[in-house]
């Protein structure tokens, strides 16, 4: 069972695992605070651990509560949806035959057969932007592993809820969201960038911000960007 900690009034979940390490996680839309910890550190520790970094949990509760939010997506007709930052509107067309998804000028034309549910409409548009992203990814990745003379083992394209991209500095591994794909072109060249940078310096220190300097020297305006832009309504099980 989880256990729960006070924090001045402000209360987190502890869930214990199999690690090293004390791991804080904010999590939208509400701010809710989790906190991962090695399963035989005493809870007076943890809790003295989470106090030194309240004011860290508050501005990230800032930042996830002011976060602008899609509304849910019905996935009929005439539903907005975007491309790399452009708004289509969906149009569902029912026949009987395998799905298909084409972009048509200012439309995303869903071919679905009849009575497919809402569920299985968006599991095919994920899969679809999914793709796009794909697509997209290595003309980029080309240009920014030789500029920045680093080199990825593997590129995972999923759904993230938290994050829009991760990097594993030892295996040389990127996680990139699909989500990324509605948003403008310049976002997702950011995030790639971004974690390219972690393969050069892994934290978020003075050195992570002087690599980012270095090769994208506007980043901090295309992170404001992407941070501005409403993110997927999400119903979020803790």
């Amino acid at each position: 069972m989880p256990e729960s900690i006070d924090l001045g009034g402000i209360a987190a979940e502890v869930i214990r695992k199999r690690i090293k390490h004390v791991h804080l996680s904010v999590y939208p839309p509400a701010g809710h605070i989790r906190i991962s910890a090695p399963e035989h550190m005493a809870l007076d520790t943890i809790r003295v651990f989470a106090i030194s970094k309240l004011p860290w949990i508050k501005s990230q509760q800032r930042k996830v509560r002011a976060q602008k939010r899609e509304a849910p997506r019905d996935y009929i007709d005439r539903e907005s949806h975007y491309l790399w930052g452009k708004r289509y509107l969906l149009t569902v067309i029912d026949r009987d035959a395998a799905p298909t998804i084409d972009l048509q000028h200012k439309r995303i034309v869903l071919g679905v057969r009849p009575g497919t549910s809402t569920e299985r409409r968006e599991e095919l548009l994920d899969a679809w932007y999914r793709e796009q992203l794909k697509m997209a990814l290595p003309p980029l990745l080309e240009k920014w592993e030789a500029l920045m003379n680093v080199k990825t083992s593997k590129v995972f394209v999923q759904r993230m809820k938290t994050k829009w991209g991760s990097c594993n500095p030892n295996s040389h591994a990127i996680r990139l969201n699909t989500d990324l794909a509605k948003k403008p072109p310049e976002c997702l060249e950011y995030i790639i960038v971004h974690e390219l940078a972690h393969l050069i310096e892994p934290s978020h220190n003075a050195r992570f911000v002087s690599v980012m300097n270095l090769f994208m020297p506007k980043w901090e305006y295309f992170r404001e960007e992407l941070n501005n832009l409403p993110v997927r309504h999400e119903n979020w099980d803790y």
